[in-house]
C-alpha cells in the first residue's frame, strides 16, 4: 500500500488525509505542522504526529501549508533525510505551480500541485460532499500520473493543466467565484437606483442568477444570453447608460461589461444591429468614462 505524510493539517490537509486513509489504498504515516496536530489526527483516525526532520519516508508528501510557507517546506525537507528518490512531493495551492518545490529536485524527487476546486470550510461536510470534485495537477508528467490515480482513489475527476498555465486558471477561478460576488454587489448598487432595497433586491437577483448560472452549465455561455445586447436593441441599452451616468463606477461597469459581451452576441445580430450596438457602448458617455476601446468587428 502506498503510504503518505502530511505536512500541514488544516482544513483542507485534513480532509484530504481522512478521503485518503478511507479508501484503503493509502497508509498515513506522519503528520507535522499546523495549530492543532493532535485534532487532526483525531479526525483522520490515522498518523504519527513529528516534525519535518522526524517524519519517516514515504512515496507521497502533501503539502497543505499556506501558500507562503510552501518554498520554506520545501528547503527543510530538502534538508532532512527521509525524502527519496522518486517520492512524489506536491502541494495544494491554487496559484502556486510545482516550481514551489525546486529545491526538493537535488533529492530526486517528482514534484506537482494538486488543486481542489473546492471549499474544505467545513472539513467533516467537505469528506462527505467531495466526490465528483475536479482536481487540476501540474508538474512533473510521473507525478501527475500518480496523483490522477490518488484523485480517483478519494473520488476526485482529476484534469491536467498546460505548463505555465496555473496562473491563468487561478484568475479563470477568481473571475467566475470572486468576480461572481462583485457582480452581485453591483446589482444590488444598481438596483438601489431604482429605489429598492437589499432585502428586495437580494432575492430577486440571486433568483435571476441562479437561473442564469444553471443554463450556463447546460447550455454554455454563448447559448445562455438573454438580455438587450443579443437582441441588439440599443435603444435599451442607451436607456441604461442613462440611468446609471450619474454614477461613473456603475456606468463604466456596465459599459465594460457589455462590450466584453459583444463577441458572444455577434452570431445572432444583424451587421447594422451589431454596429448600432458597438455604437451605443462607445459612445461620448461611455468614452467619457473611460472606456476607449472598440471590439474589432469578427
Amino acid at each position: 500500500m502506498p503510504t503518505f505524510n502530511l505536512i500541514g493539517p488544516g482544513r483542507l490537509g485534513k480532509t484530504l488525509a481522512r478521503l485518503l486513509v478511507a479508501s484503503g489504498d493509502y497508509q498515513l504515516l506522519g503528520i507535522a505542522g499546523g495549530a492543532s496536530p493532535e485534532a487532526a489526527r483525531e479526525f483522520i483516525g490515522a498518523g504519527e504526529i513529528g516534525t519535518l526532520a522526524t517524519l519517516p519516508p514515504a512515496d507521497f508528501w502533501l503539502i497543505a501549508v499556506p501558500d507562503g510557507a510552501i518554498a520554506d517546506v520545501a528547503r527543510q525537507l530538502t534538508a532532512a533525510s527521509a525524502i527519496r528518490p522518486g517520492d512524489v512531493v506536491f502541494h495544494c495551492s491554487g496559484a502556486g505551480e510545482a516550481a514551489l518545490l525546486a529545491p526538493l529536485q537535488a533529492k530526486g524527487a517528482k514534484m506537482a500541485s494538486l488543486h481542489p476546486v473546492f471549499s474544505f470550510a467545513d472539513p467533516a461536510l467537505a469528506a462527505q460532499t467531495f466526490p465528483g470534485t475536479r482536481c487540476a495537477l501540474e508538474g512533473d508528467a510521473l507525478a501527475c500520473e500518480r496523483l490522477e490515480a490518488l484523485v480517483r482513489s478519494i473520488g476526485g475527476e482529476p484534469f491536467c493543466l498546460a505548463p505555465g498555465g496555473k496562473a491563468a486558471y487561478h484568475a479563470a477561478l477568481c473571475v467566475a467565484s470572486n468576480y461572481l460576488v462583485t457582480l452581485s454587489q453591483l446589482a444590488l448598487d444598481t438596483a438601489a437606483l431604482a429605489g429598492m432595497n437589499e432585502a428586495e433586491a437580494l432575492p430577486l437577483l440571486h433568483g435571476l442568477m441562479t437561473q442564469t448560472l444553471a443554463n450556463i452549465g447546460r447550455l454554455g455561455p454563448a447559448a445562455a444570453l438573454t438580455g438587450p445586447i443579443v437582441r441588439g436593441d440599443a435603444g435599451t441599452v442607451q436607456s441604461h447608460l442613462h440611468a446609471l451616468a450619474s454614477t461613473e463606477q456603475l456606468s463604466t461597469c456596465y459599459t465594460r461589461l457589455g462590450i466584453a459581451t459583444l463577441p458572444l452576441a455577434r452570431q445572432h445580430l444583424t451587421d447594422q444591429l451589431y454596429r448600432q450596438m458597438v455604437d451605443t457602448l462607445t459612445s461620448q458617455s461611455a468614452t467619457s468614462a473611460g472606456i476607449v476601446l472598440v471590439p474589432p468587428r469578427p
